[in-house]
Protein backbone atom coordinates (compact mmCIF):
# COMPACT_ATOMS: atom_id res chain seq x y z
CA UNK A 1 0.00 0.00 0.00
CA UNK A 2 1.37 3.27 -1.44
CA UNK A 3 1.85 5.60 1.41
CA UNK A 4 1.18 9.91 0.58
CA UNK A 5 2.38 12.83 2.62
CA UNK A 6 -0.86 14.81 3.72
CA UNK A 7 0.08 18.25 2.27
CA UNK A 8 2.81 19.83 3.91
CA UNK A 9 2.27 17.74 7.32
CA UNK A 10 4.24 15.11 8.55
CA UNK A 11 1.60 12.71 8.55
CA UNK A 12 1.46 10.07 5.85
CA UNK A 13 -1.91 8.56 4.91
CA UNK A 14 -2.41 4.95 3.01
CA UNK A 15 -3.58 6.09 -0.83
CA UNK A 16 -6.83 4.35 -0.24
CA UNK A 17 -8.69 5.97 3.02
CA UNK A 18 -11.57 3.54 4.57
CA UNK A 19 -14.96 5.24 4.41
CA UNK A 20 -17.30 5.00 6.85
CA UNK A 21 -20.82 6.84 5.99
CA UNK A 22 -22.83 3.61 6.52
CA UNK A 23 -21.58 2.24 9.86
CA UNK A 24 -24.95 2.87 12.28
CA UNK A 25 -27.01 2.52 9.51
CA UNK A 26 -26.77 0.13 6.22
CA UNK A 27 -24.24 -1.57 8.66
CA UNK A 28 -24.45 -2.70 12.22
CA UNK A 29 -21.07 -2.27 14.61
CA UNK A 30 -20.05 -5.86 14.32
CA UNK A 31 -19.64 -5.35 10.34
CA UNK A 32 -17.89 -2.07 10.83
CA UNK A 33 -15.13 -3.69 13.29
CA UNK A 34 -14.56 -6.47 10.56
CA UNK A 35 -14.17 -3.76 7.85
CA UNK A 36 -11.76 -1.53 9.87
CA UNK A 37 -9.61 -4.65 11.00
CA UNK A 38 -9.56 -6.26 7.13
CA UNK A 39 -8.47 -2.70 6.17
CA UNK A 40 -5.62 -2.15 8.69
CA UNK A 41 -4.69 -5.90 8.17
CA UNK A 42 -4.11 -4.83 3.85
CA UNK A 43 -2.49 -1.40 4.75
CA UNK A 44 -4.92 1.24 5.05
CA UNK A 45 -4.04 3.15 8.19
CA UNK A 46 -6.81 6.25 6.83
CA UNK A 47 -10.06 6.36 8.51
CA UNK A 48 -12.41 9.11 7.57
CA UNK A 49 -15.61 9.76 9.03
CA UNK A 50 -17.72 12.82 9.81
CA UNK A 51 -20.23 14.09 12.87
CA UNK A 52 -23.04 13.76 10.20
CA UNK A 53 -22.89 10.34 9.41
CA UNK A 54 -24.30 7.74 8.86
CA UNK A 55 -26.04 9.05 5.67
CA UNK A 56 -27.98 6.22 4.35
CA UNK A 57 -30.59 8.05 5.13
CA UNK A 58 -29.63 11.24 6.94
CA UNK A 59 -31.39 11.57 10.39
CA UNK A 60 -31.39 13.24 13.40
CA UNK A 61 -31.64 9.37 15.18
CA UNK A 62 -28.84 8.43 13.65
CA UNK A 63 -26.72 11.69 13.76
CA UNK A 64 -23.46 10.72 15.70
CA UNK A 65 -23.53 7.43 15.27
CA UNK A 66 -20.89 6.29 12.72
CA UNK A 67 -18.27 8.21 15.14
CA UNK A 68 -19.65 6.31 18.40
CA UNK A 69 -18.99 2.86 16.47
CA UNK A 70 -15.27 4.13 15.25
CA UNK A 71 -14.75 5.36 19.22
CA UNK A 72 -15.30 1.91 20.36
CA UNK A 73 -13.39 -0.17 17.92
CA UNK A 74 -10.49 2.23 19.01
CA UNK A 75 -11.47 1.57 22.96
CA UNK A 76 -11.57 -2.27 22.11
CA UNK A 77 -8.69 -2.36 20.25
CA UNK A 78 -6.13 0.42 21.36
CA UNK A 79 -4.94 0.84 18.11
CA UNK A 80 -5.37 4.31 18.28
CA UNK A 81 -1.90 4.46 17.06
CA UNK A 82 -2.14 2.91 14.06
CA UNK A 83 -4.50 5.25 12.55
CA UNK A 84 -4.75 8.13 10.77
CA UNK A 85 -8.55 9.80 12.22
CA UNK A 86 -9.93 12.50 9.92
CA UNK A 87 -13.63 13.65 10.64
CA UNK A 88 -15.48 16.76 9.86
CA UNK A 89 -17.54 19.63 11.13
CA UNK A 90 -20.93 20.09 9.53
CA UNK A 91 -21.53 23.31 7.92
CA UNK A 92 -25.30 25.27 8.02
CA UNK A 93 -28.61 23.86 6.74
CA UNK A 94 -29.66 20.73 9.08
CA UNK A 95 -32.15 22.03 12.15
CA UNK A 96 -30.80 19.10 13.99
CA UNK A 97 -27.33 20.31 13.95
CA UNK A 98 -26.68 23.17 15.95
CA UNK A 99 -30.18 24.42 15.05
CA UNK A 100 -29.14 24.59 11.39
CA UNK A 101 -26.44 27.25 11.94
CA UNK A 102 -23.39 28.15 10.03
CA UNK A 103 -20.08 27.22 11.02
CA UNK A 104 -18.51 29.80 13.97
CA UNK A 105 -15.85 29.83 16.19
CA UNK A 106 -18.13 28.16 19.14
CA UNK A 107 -19.25 26.10 17.25
CA UNK A 108 -16.80 24.37 15.85
CA UNK A 109 -15.26 24.15 19.14
CA UNK A 110 -18.68 22.66 20.41
CA UNK A 111 -18.41 19.88 17.41
CA UNK A 112 -15.04 19.16 18.03
CA UNK A 113 -15.16 18.39 21.65
CA UNK A 114 -18.77 16.58 20.47
CA UNK A 115 -16.60 14.44 17.93
CA UNK A 116 -13.69 13.61 20.20
CA UNK A 117 -16.16 12.11 22.89
CA UNK A 118 -17.98 10.08 20.35
CA UNK A 119 -14.60 8.92 18.89
CA UNK A 120 -13.14 8.18 21.92
CA UNK A 121 -10.04 10.16 21.71
CA UNK A 122 -8.03 12.85 22.82
CA UNK A 123 -7.26 14.20 19.19
CA UNK A 124 -8.35 13.73 15.22
CA UNK A 125 -5.46 13.73 12.79
CA UNK A 126 -7.32 15.62 10.31
CA UNK A 127 -10.07 17.94 11.15
CA UNK A 128 -12.27 18.80 8.11
CA UNK A 129 -14.82 21.70 6.67
CA UNK A 130 -17.79 19.28 5.62
CA UNK A 131 -19.13 22.14 3.26
CA UNK A 132 -18.85 26.15 3.43
CA UNK A 133 -21.08 28.72 5.16
CA UNK A 134 -21.61 30.53 2.17
CA UNK A 135 -22.85 27.68 -0.48
CA UNK A 136 -20.79 25.21 -3.42
CA UNK A 137 -21.98 23.81 -6.42
CA UNK A 138 -20.96 20.24 -4.98
CA UNK A 139 -23.59 17.59 -4.51
CA UNK A 140 -24.93 18.15 -7.75
CA UNK A 141 -25.23 22.27 -7.47
CA UNK A 142 -23.52 22.97 -10.76
CA UNK A 143 -26.56 23.16 -12.96
CA UNK A 144 -28.08 25.94 -10.67
CA UNK A 145 -24.48 27.22 -9.34
CA UNK A 146 -24.81 31.33 -8.21
CA UNK A 147 -21.68 32.91 -6.73
CA UNK A 148 -23.26 36.39 -7.28
CA UNK A 149 -25.06 36.79 -4.19
CA UNK A 150 -22.19 35.91 -2.19
CA UNK A 151 -20.93 38.28 0.36
CA UNK A 152 -17.01 38.47 0.05
CA UNK A 153 -16.67 40.36 3.42
CA UNK A 154 -18.85 37.95 5.32
CA UNK A 155 -17.04 34.57 4.24
CA UNK A 156 -13.68 35.98 4.67
CA UNK A 157 -14.92 36.56 7.99
CA UNK A 158 -16.05 33.39 8.70
CA UNK A 159 -12.79 32.17 7.23
CA UNK A 160 -10.72 33.97 9.45
CA UNK A 161 -12.96 33.09 12.71
CA UNK A 162 -12.94 28.99 11.55
CA UNK A 163 -8.82 29.04 11.34
CA UNK A 164 -8.85 31.16 14.77
CA UNK A 165 -10.30 28.52 16.10
CA UNK A 166 -9.00 25.96 15.01
CA UNK A 167 -5.15 27.58 15.48
CA UNK A 168 -6.64 27.00 19.41
CA UNK A 169 -7.71 23.31 19.38
CA UNK A 170 -4.16 22.61 17.30
CA UNK A 171 -2.27 24.92 20.16
CA UNK A 172 -4.97 22.48 22.82
CA UNK A 173 -3.58 19.12 21.07
CA UNK A 174 -7.11 17.95 19.47
CA UNK A 175 -6.10 18.85 16.24
CA UNK A 176 -2.77 17.53 14.31
CA UNK A 177 -4.42 19.21 10.68
CA UNK A 178 -6.77 20.59 8.89
CA UNK A 179 -9.13 20.34 5.34
CA UNK A 180 -11.55 21.37 3.85
CA UNK A 181 -14.52 19.23 1.78
CA UNK A 182 -17.35 20.17 -0.79
CA UNK A 183 -14.88 23.70 -1.38
CA UNK A 184 -14.19 25.71 -4.62
CA UNK A 185 -10.67 27.06 -5.83
CA UNK A 186 -11.09 30.29 -4.87
CA UNK A 187 -12.51 28.73 -1.33
CA UNK A 188 -9.72 26.66 -0.66
CA UNK A 189 -7.09 29.74 -1.53
CA UNK A 190 -8.82 32.18 1.00
CA UNK A 191 -7.96 29.96 3.71
CA UNK A 192 -4.31 29.45 2.65
CA UNK A 193 -3.84 33.13 2.11
CA UNK A 194 -5.70 34.24 5.22
CA UNK A 195 -3.64 31.51 7.02
CA UNK A 196 -0.59 32.68 5.71
CA UNK A 197 -1.39 36.44 6.25
CA UNK A 198 -2.21 35.56 9.94
CA UNK A 199 0.07 32.73 11.03
CA UNK A 200 -2.77 30.19 11.16
CA UNK A 201 -2.85 26.73 10.37
CA UNK A 202 -2.66 26.10 7.13
CA UNK A 203 -5.24 23.45 4.86
CA UNK A 204 -3.39 19.89 3.69
CA UNK A 205 -6.27 18.17 2.04
CA UNK A 206 -9.55 18.70 0.54
CA UNK A 207 -11.92 16.32 0.52
CA UNK A 208 -14.43 16.51 -2.64
CA UNK A 209 -15.77 14.17 -5.44
CA UNK A 210 -14.25 12.15 -7.92
CA UNK A 211 -14.60 9.38 -10.49
CA UNK A 212 -14.50 8.59 -13.79
CA UNK A 213 -18.47 10.41 -14.00
CA UNK A 214 -17.63 13.40 -12.57
CA UNK A 215 -13.80 15.18 -13.08
CA UNK A 216 -14.71 18.68 -12.14
CA UNK A 217 -11.26 18.77 -10.01
CA UNK A 218 -8.94 17.78 -12.97
CA UNK A 219 -8.84 21.68 -13.68
CA UNK A 220 -8.43 24.77 -11.41
CA UNK A 221 -8.45 22.67 -8.06
CA UNK A 222 -6.18 20.23 -10.06
CA UNK A 223 -3.57 23.41 -10.63
CA UNK A 224 -4.15 24.72 -6.68
CA UNK A 225 -2.97 21.30 -5.58
CA UNK A 226 0.08 21.21 -7.59
CA UNK A 227 1.33 24.67 -6.54
CA UNK A 228 0.02 24.87 -2.92
CA UNK A 229 0.54 21.08 -1.89
CA UNK A 230 -2.94 20.44 -0.94
CA UNK A 231 -3.90 16.92 -1.93
CA UNK A 232 -7.29 15.89 -3.15
CA UNK A 233 -9.21 13.05 -1.14
CA UNK A 234 -11.64 11.84 -3.36
CA UNK A 235 -15.16 11.02 -1.91
CA UNK A 236 -17.37 8.60 -4.40
CA UNK A 237 -14.67 6.89 -6.15
CA UNK A 238 -17.20 4.58 -7.79
CA UNK A 239 -20.01 7.45 -8.32
CA UNK A 240 -21.88 5.82 -5.12
CA UNK A 241 -21.40 2.55 -6.51
CA UNK A 242 -23.12 3.72 -9.93
CA UNK A 243 -19.57 2.26 -11.66
CA UNK A 244 -19.53 -1.21 -10.10
CA UNK A 245 -22.38 -1.49 -12.86
CA UNK A 246 -24.89 -2.75 -10.77
CA UNK A 247 -27.79 -0.58 -11.85
CA UNK A 248 -27.25 -0.55 -15.45
CA UNK A 249 -30.58 -1.39 -17.23
CA UNK A 250 -32.49 -0.24 -13.97
CA UNK A 251 -31.80 -2.25 -11.59
CA UNK A 252 -31.77 -1.29 -8.02
CA UNK A 253 -30.86 -4.20 -6.12
CA UNK A 254 -32.01 -4.86 -2.77
CA UNK A 255 -30.47 -3.10 0.08
CA UNK A 256 -28.07 -1.17 -2.06
CA UNK A 257 -27.80 2.55 -1.65
CA UNK A 258 -29.64 3.31 -4.96
CA UNK A 259 -32.91 1.11 -3.38
CA UNK A 260 -32.43 3.42 -0.38
CA UNK A 261 -31.66 6.38 -1.72
CA UNK A 262 -33.54 6.79 -5.31
CA UNK A 263 -31.41 8.95 -7.44
CA UNK A 264 -28.04 8.44 -5.39
CA UNK A 265 -27.71 12.03 -4.96
CA UNK A 266 -28.57 13.14 -8.19
CA UNK A 267 -26.21 10.83 -9.68
CA UNK A 268 -28.49 7.96 -11.12
CA UNK A 269 -29.77 9.54 -14.04
CA UNK A 270 -30.33 8.63 -17.86
CA UNK A 271 -27.04 9.97 -18.77
CA UNK A 272 -24.43 8.09 -16.95
CA UNK A 273 -25.94 4.71 -18.15
CA UNK A 274 -23.94 5.23 -21.74
CA UNK A 275 -20.52 6.06 -20.11
CA UNK A 276 -21.03 3.61 -17.22
CA UNK A 277 -21.17 0.87 -19.27
CA UNK A 278 -18.23 1.44 -21.65
CA UNK A 279 -16.66 1.43 -18.85
CA UNK A 280 -17.88 -1.46 -16.95
CA UNK A 281 -16.83 -2.92 -20.67
CA UNK A 282 -13.67 -1.12 -20.29
CA UNK A 283 -13.03 -3.23 -17.40
CA UNK A 284 -14.14 -6.76 -18.46
CA UNK A 285 -12.32 -6.28 -21.38
CA UNK A 286 -8.97 -6.14 -19.26
CA UNK A 287 -9.71 -8.72 -16.94
CA UNK A 288 -10.37 -6.24 -14.03
CA UNK A 289 -13.40 -5.50 -11.60
CA UNK A 290 -15.44 -2.46 -12.82
CA UNK A 291 -14.45 -1.49 -9.40
CA UNK A 292 -10.98 -1.80 -9.05
CA UNK A 293 -10.81 -0.30 -12.63
CA UNK A 294 -12.76 3.26 -11.11
CA UNK A 295 -10.64 3.17 -7.98
CA UNK A 296 -7.66 2.28 -9.47
CA UNK A 297 -7.83 5.32 -12.47
CA UNK A 298 -8.55 8.02 -8.76
CA UNK A 299 -4.97 6.51 -7.81
CA UNK A 300 -3.33 7.57 -11.20
CA UNK A 301 -4.08 11.14 -10.53
CA UNK A 302 -1.11 13.20 -9.80
CA UNK A 303 -3.44 15.21 -7.11
CA UNK A 304 -5.13 12.23 -5.28
CA UNK A 305 -3.63 11.80 -1.30
CA UNK A 306 -5.98 9.15 -1.21
CA UNK A 307 -9.10 7.98 -2.37
CA UNK A 308 -11.81 7.41 -0.42
CA UNK A 309 -13.67 3.86 -0.45
CA UNK A 310 -17.27 2.95 1.15
CA UNK A 311 -18.51 -0.70 1.28
CA UNK A 312 -21.40 -2.07 3.01
CA UNK A 313 -20.21 -5.59 2.63
CA UNK A 314 -16.75 -7.61 2.99
CA UNK A 315 -16.60 -8.68 -0.59
CA UNK A 316 -16.90 -5.02 -1.69
CA UNK A 317 -14.27 -3.59 0.48
CA UNK A 318 -11.79 -6.45 -0.85
CA UNK A 319 -12.60 -5.14 -4.40
CA UNK A 320 -12.34 -1.75 -3.75
CA UNK A 321 -8.70 -2.44 -1.79
CA UNK A 322 -7.66 -4.48 -4.80
CA UNK A 323 -7.06 -1.23 -6.44
CA UNK A 324 -3.77 -0.41 -4.37
CA UNK A 325 -2.34 -3.36 -6.12
CA UNK A 326 -3.74 -2.70 -9.99
CA UNK A 327 -0.94 -1.09 -12.44
CA UNK A 328 -2.82 1.06 -15.01
CA UNK A 329 -1.46 0.32 -18.63
CA UNK A 330 -0.69 3.29 -21.21
CA UNK A 331 -3.78 1.35 -23.20
CA UNK A 332 -6.79 1.43 -20.23
CA UNK A 333 -5.67 5.34 -19.68
CA UNK A 334 -5.47 6.05 -23.57
CA UNK A 335 -9.22 4.27 -23.76
CA UNK A 336 -10.58 6.12 -20.04
CA UNK A 337 -9.38 9.48 -21.82
CA UNK A 338 -11.60 8.28 -25.31
CA UNK A 339 -14.33 7.34 -22.76
CA UNK A 340 -14.49 10.86 -21.02
CA UNK A 341 -13.93 12.86 -23.95
CA UNK A 342 -16.98 11.33 -25.24
CA UNK A 343 -19.24 11.83 -21.84
CA UNK A 344 -17.24 14.72 -20.19
CA UNK A 345 -19.81 15.36 -17.22
CA UNK A 346 -22.72 12.95 -17.27
CA UNK A 347 -23.46 13.63 -13.87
Amino acid sequence: MKMNRLGRTDIHVSEICLGTMTWGSQNSEAEAFQQMDYALERGVNFFDTAELYPTTPLSKETYGNTEEIIGNWLKSTGKRDEVVLATKVAGPGRPYIREGGPITGASLREALDASLSRLKTDYVDLYQIHWPNRGHFHFRGAWSYNPYKQDRAQAQHDIAEILEAISDCVKAGKIRAIGLSNETTWGTQTFLTLAEQKGLPRVASIQNEYNLLYRHYDLDLAELSHHEDVGLLAYSPLAGGILSGKYLGGQKPAGSRGSINGDIGGRLVPQQEAPTRAYVELAKKHGIDPSTLAVAFCLTRPFMASAIIGATTMEQLKVNIDAADVTMSEEILKEIAKIHREYPMPI
